[in-house]
């Protein structure tokens, strides 16, 4: 049985991002690669089904979107369901938890798209630094 501190939670219950081993940090890795940051935020507009979502999300493969759907399937972020039709058709949403994240990246990428301008200049700067 792990040990308490009467001045804090166990080891076991703190969560901490820069912990290697922590959970949070496994699945911050997980949403913040490109093809789940850009799946979540397409799921946020909606449900999807597959073809359609990968449609959405420009050049990715359908391998790499398959592995990406189903890590933040285990992750908690998003439901897989199969309609009884035919064909079966399958449509992914987002959980509570993975509409929150999707909500936060959401606010990155509304960021990032306004400031395409600034973005540009420095890309622009740097290269001419550099040349």
């Amino acid at each position: 049985m792990p040990s308490q501190d009467p001045a804090g939670p166990t080891q076991e219950l703190v969560s901490d991002v820069f912990a290697r081993g922590c959970t949070s940090r496994a699945a911050f890795e997980d949403v913040t690669s490109k093809w789940a940051s850009l799946a979540l935020l397409a799921l946020g507009e909606g449900r999807y089904r597959f073809n359609a979502l990968r449609r959405r999300i420009d050049g990715v493969s359908e391998r790499m979107l398959s592995q990406t759907l189903q890590t933040l399937e285990r992750d908690g972020m998003l439901t897989r369901e199969v309609l009884t039709a035919i064909p079966p058709r399958v449509e992914y949403s987002l959980t509570p938890l993975g509409a929150r994240v999707a909500e936060q990246l959401r606010g990155l990428a509304d960021l990032l798209e306004a400031s395409v301008p600034e973005l540009q200049t420095a890309r622009d700067a740097h290269e001419r630094d550099r040349a």
